[in-house]
Parts: C-alpha cells; sequence; structure tokens
C-alpha cells in the first residue's frame, strides 16, 4: 500500500470528522446572529409657531373707477399706519396689487349690483412677532372707525402659523425617539430571557409638524419617530 495515499486518506477522514464536530456550532452561531429585535421609539413636542402670515382683505365698491382707486389708496394707508403705530415694521409687510372685477364687462354677471366696480385688496404681514401679530389680528376692528372693512380670512387668504427652528430641535428630539425604541427593546429581550446586543440597523423617520388643535394653530405639535433592529444574544 502507498503509505502517502494512506496518510492523506487518514488526514481527510480527520478533516472531515473535525469539520462535522463543528458544524453545530457553526449553525448555532449563524442562528444566533439572526436573533433581531425590531423596535420604533417615538418623540412628540409641542412648539409655539415662530412665525406667522397675515393676510389682511378689505373690498372697496364704487361706480366711479377713479373714486375706487383713490379710496383703495386711503384704505391701504390707514392699514400700513395701523400696523406701523403697533410696532409691525415695514420690511414685514407687503402690499398686493388689487383685483378689480367690472360687473359691466362679465357677460354672466348679475348687472342689477349696486356698485359697478368691486376691487379686493390685500395687505401681508410676514413676521417673526407672533404674539404681537396674533394681539393686532384681534384688534383689527379698530379699523372699522377707519371706514376700513377687513372681511374674513377664507381658504384664499388663510393665516398661517409655521415653526421655522426645527434644525434646533432635531438631534435631541432624535436621540430621545432612540432612547425610547432602546428601552423598549430592553424590555422585550428581558421577557424573552436574552439580552440586547449591538444595532443591527436603524432609520431616522420623518420629522412632522401639524397644528396640535384646530382651535390654536400658533402651537404645533413635532414628532419624529425612529426605527431601530438590535441583536439579540443568550
Amino acid at each position: 500500500m502507498d503509505k502517502g495515499k494512506f496518510y492523506g486518506g487518514i488526514c481527510i477522514m480527520l478533516g472531515l470528522m473535525f469539520l462535522g464536530a463543528m458544524m453545530p456550532v457553526a449553525v448555532k452561531v449563524m442562528r444566533s446572529s439572526n436573533r433581531t429585535v425590531y423596535v420604533k421609539g417615538l418623540c412628540e413636542r409641542e412648539v409655539k409657531a415662530d412665525k406667522v402670515i397675515w393676510p389682511i382683505t378689505f373690498k372697496v365698491m364704487s361706480n366711479d373707477n377713479q373714486q375706487l382707486y383713490a379710496e383703495i389708496a386711503r384704505q391701504q394707508e390707514e392699514v400700513l399706519r395701523f400696523l406701523q403705530r403697533n410696532g409691525i415694521a415695514g420690511e414685514e409687510v407687503s402690499v398686493a396689487n388689487p383685483s378689480i372685477s367690472d360687473k359691466f364687462a362679465n357677460e354672466y354677471g348679475d348687472n342689477n349690483r349696486a356698485y359697478r366696480y368691486i376691487a379686493t385688496s390685500v395687505i401681508t404681514v410676514c413676521s417673526s412677532q407672533v404674539d404681537l401679530v396674533r394681539s393686532l389680528m384681534s384688534r383689527q376692528s379698530e379699523l372699522l372707525t377707519k371706514n376700513v372693512l377687513i372681511a374674513e380670512n377664507n381658504w384664499e387668504n388663510p393665516v398661517e402659523f409655521t415653526y421655522e427652528a426645527l434644525n434646533d430641535i432635531k438631534p435631541e428630539m432624535i436621540e430621545e425617539a432612540t432612547r425610547n425604541a432602546r428601552e423598549a427593546a430592553e424590555k422585550f429581550a428581558k421577557d424573552s430571557g436574552s439580552k440586547l446586543g449591538k444595532i443591527s440597523d436603524a432609520s431616522q423617520g420623518t420629522f412632522t409638524i401639524s397644528n396640535r388643535d384646530q382651535n390654536t394653530p400658533y402651537i404645533k405639535k413635532v414628532r419624529v419617530v425612529t426605527s431601530v433592529s438590535y441583536y439579540l444574544k443568550n
């Protein structure tokens, strides 16, 4: 018998025996590495809006074109004085060109209206002085004494409150959401008789900003959800 082949066969046989003995260990390690828990962490905060856009809309009616423009200018000046007198800076105010409709030029209009011309003028306040603007909104009836009739804000010209400082609170909120996710994962691991390992995968959810409720649009709710997977070990 060729001794080389004999000893070669012995080595191969020993190698296969060793591989067979180690197979259960390898399977156990692979299964352990695939054991994960997937959790979500939530963080919510209430913040005050730091920017407001307030369209001030008023209408002017007349049968004379020149009188119409003169009255538009007068009422615009009254509104601007009201804002300036109460602390709104000029750079926070913009005046749009008035929209004028002529009922005689409208083929399908009602020609029995009392006035031929109806002009809609909008002066917009865009300011970070949210509390001040809110107080002026409640006092806009003062313009009635100057014969300026302010129209109610509707879907065409709504008041908008926004929160612009999201980047200032993002890191803290992500940290809190991740911490909440880990607490949930630790509880799961404890209940299942396991220990929590390293992070397998993680993703940051999208930040959402919404009104806290329909009656207080100047108070915002900021929300983020993080998704994290952890390895579990015995």
